[in-house]
């Protein structure tokens, strides 16, 4: 297999800027680069070299070399990883001249796939990289590394292991004609295959919270002019991003932020305020409020709770009765605050009592935006299924197995049942990668970044 090179920190100035190499060639690369023929570096030791220029011998750059020896390495073969000087214009320089070596640029995540390959890990090892380096809480961090780990393989080999022992009766049984199975022995199959459908399920249901960590939700603030949005806004990112005034229709565009609540990313956005627009740019950013309202995950809509609900104050709630909602009661640090105004918002919407002023309520409504989507404690959660296809193979095998579990009921013949539990069996392989398509492996490894 070709020797192959990528940059694998990011772009951008650093103090050091890694270059790795995997291939058979890589060490014989490395001697080229620093005129050393006989250089024969001890594995996993640092070297201390001078990168030099192919034709004039001038040097690049002083680096550190580290020689990782097959198969004791992240993909299996000889890989050697340069930790030069985190310069741009170095790093480019040193890969364009080991391009010129016959070694080729990698691709997406094709480190990663080589040590699929070899063995070194499994597939959904390989995609549990990928999410620790695109983490953006320590939950979901931690759950990444859970999977890296072997977690989820571990929780789904004696699930795979018990659907054989099915499968192996079943087939013996097809394959002796003249030796049906007793009553007993066939009940007790089929209370097993309901077991790992259980099981099975039991496992997706938690792609309900573990979707969140890795995706996060879009929250978006949603009120008429003047009811303490950017307030509100503000004080859920603990730092003072929009602009405040007491003039009403101050923000006039939307403001997106990143925040944390519970391990669970939240994409925060500030919007301006709903009304009959006085002129051209407050109409643009009402209209830009809409849309923010048709892409959320979640509207917090927020009632200014020291004055009656308005007729904008009815609109934005019409608007918002489709969309998972909250109601945030602001002004609560105010004496003129009426409580009585949360039994007017009719349509049966949580409701939290809160002040952008003083902070009174802010914990409460974090934990009402995670409530309809059921978040409980990131810390005390097992794993989670936190990848889309995961989930969507688990649901299918559950199906197939719960599909056998019938067949079994109706007395059905072996071979018809056992069409089922073969189908199970497949979908729970392609999440490990042992009976994963070519074409799905391409798609899953296009999503990496280069050097990983």
């Amino acid at each position: 297999m070709k020797t192959i090179v990528a940059v694998a920190t990011p772009p951008g100035r650093s103090a050091i800027g890694v270059i790795r190499l995997s291939g058979p060639d890589s060490l014989d690369v490395v001697r080229r680069l620093i005129d050393e023929d006989q250089f024969a570096p001890e594995p996993g030791r640092a070297t201390l070299k001078s990168l030099k220029d192919l034709e004039q011998k001038e040097v690049l750059d002083r680096v550190l070399i580290t020689y990782f020896k097959e198969p004791h390495s992240f993909t299996g073969e000889d890989v050697v990883e340069l930790s030069c000087h985190g310069s741009p214009v170095i790093l480019r320089e040193v890969v364009d001249i080991v391009l010129s070596l016959d070694v080729r640029l990698a691709g997406p995540g094709e480190f990663t796939l080589r040590a699929l390959s070899n063995g070194k890990l499994n597939l959904n090892q390989a995609e549990a990289i990928r999410d620790l380096i695109d983490a953006r809480t320590g939950a979901s961090a931690r759950q990444a590394v859970r999977q890296l780990d072997g977690e989820l393989s571990a929780r789904l080999e004696p699930i795979r292991d018990r659907l054989l022992q099915i499968i192996v009766v079943l087939e013996s049984a097809l394959e002796f004609v003249e030796d049906d199975l007793p009553q007993l022995r066939n009940a007790e199959l089929q209370a097993t295959a309901a077991e790992i459908a259980n099981e099975v399920g039991s496992l997706a249901s938690t792609f309900s919270v573990g979707h969140l960590l890795r995706e996060g939700l879009k929250v978006t603030i949603v009120g008429r002019p003047n009811v303490g949005k950017s307030s509100l806004f503000n004080k859920l990112l603990n730092w003072e991003r929009a602009i405040v005034t007491e003039v009403a229709g101050t923000t006039r565009d939307s403001l997106t932020e990143p925040m944390s609540v519970k391990g669970v990313p939240i994409l925060l956005t500030d919007t301006a305020g709903v009304r009959e627009a006085s002129d051209r740019i407050e109409s643009i950013g009402v209209e830009r409020t809409r849309q923010a309202i048709a892409d959320a995950d979640l509207l917090l809509v927020v009632l200014d709770g020291s004055a009656e609900l308005s007729p904008e104050d009815l609109s934005v709630l019409s608007c918002s009765r489709n969309v998972h909602h909250i109601v945030a009661l602001n002004k609560s640090d105010l004496g003129a605050f009426d409580r009585s105004l949360a039994s007017k918002v009719v349509d049966g919407s949580k409701i939290v009592e809160v002040s952008a002023v003083t902070g009174s309520g802010i914990n409460e409504l974090c934990a009402a935006i995670l409530e309809p989507f059921g978040r409980g404690e990131s810390e005390s959660s097992g794993l989670l299924i936190t990848d889309a296809r995961h989930y969507d193979l688990l649901c299918r095998a559950r199906e197939e197995i719960n599909t056998s579990v019938r067949l079994f009921e109706e007395n059905v013949s072996e071979e018809l049942v056992l069409v089922g539990l073969h189908n199970a069996l497949r979908f729970i392989g392609e999440i490990t990668g042992e009976t994963t398509p070519e074409d799905i492996l391409t798609r899953i490894f296009s999503t990496f970044c280069i050097g990983k």
